[in-house]
C-alpha cells in the first residue's frame, strides 16, 4: 500500500530536476515486497515523459538497491551516496555487494561522505545528505524506531523535521524479524 505524503513543504531553489532520495530498512518481508514494488514504480512512472527526475541512495542492501534497480529501468539517473566508512566490508554477503557493485557502475554520480568516528554516524550522515539534497524522500519503513543511529526512523524524523515532503511504501501491519 502506498501512504500519501505528508503536507511539509520546505523553500528549494528549482533546479528543473526534482531529486527523490530514499530510505529503508535492509530486509523487507516478502509479505511487504509486493506493496514496495508497487509503490516504487508508480513512484517513477507517474512523473510523465517531460519530468526531469534523479534517484539519491546509498546502495544499501534491500530497500537502497530496490529503489536504485527501478529508478534505473525507468530510465531516472542514479546518485550514489557513499557513507564515509568501509562501507563495502558492511554491506553484507557476496551478493550484496555485487549488487551494490553492478548497481555502483551504472550511477551517473557518486558522492563519496568523508569519514565518521562510528559506522552509525556514517550511515546517519549518508541519510542526512541525502534529505538535504532531495526533494522528496521515499521510506520504505514499518513505521517503528529506528534500531540503531542512523536507521529509517531517524532519517524520516529528520527529513519531517527538515520540512522535506516524506511518502511511506510499506503493506500496513506486516512487521520486520
Amino acid at each position: 500500500m502506498v501512504h500519501h505524503p505528508d503536507r511539509a513543504t520546505r523553500l528549494r531553489p528549482s533546479t528543473g530536476v526534482t531529486r527523490i532520495g530514499v530510505t529503508g530498512h535492509r530486509t523487507i518481508p516478502p509479505a511487504a515486497q509486493p506493496a514496495v514494488r508497487a509503490g516504487l514504480r508508480a513512484l517513477f512512472h507517474g512523473h510523465g515523459d517531460d519530468a526531469q527526475l534523479e534517484a539519491l541512495t546509498s546502495l544499501a542492501a534491500g530497500a537502497d538497491q530496490l529503489f536504485a534497480d527501478i529508478a534505473l529501468a525507468h530510465g531516472v539517473p542514479v546518485t550514489a551516496v557513499i557513507p564515509g566508512m568501509d562501507y563495502e566490508a558492511h554491506l553484507g554477503d557476496a551478493a550484496t555487494v555485487h549488487d551494490y557493485r553492478r548497481i555502483l557502475r551504472s550511477c551517473t554520480e557518486k558522492v563519496q561522505l568523508p569519514p565518521e568516528p562510528t559506522h552509525e554516524e556514517a550511515y546517519f550522515a549518508a541519510g542526512r545528505w541525502i534529505v538535504d539534497h532531495a526533494d522528496h524522500l521515499v521510506a520504505v519503513w514499518d513505521g517503528r524506531p529506528a534500531r540503531g543511529l542512523g536507521g529509517t526512523g531517524d532519517v524520516v524524523a529528520y527529513a519531517r523535521r527538515s520540512g522535506v515532503p516524506v511518502t511511506v511504501l510499506w503493506e500496513p501491519g506486516v512487521l520486520r524479524d
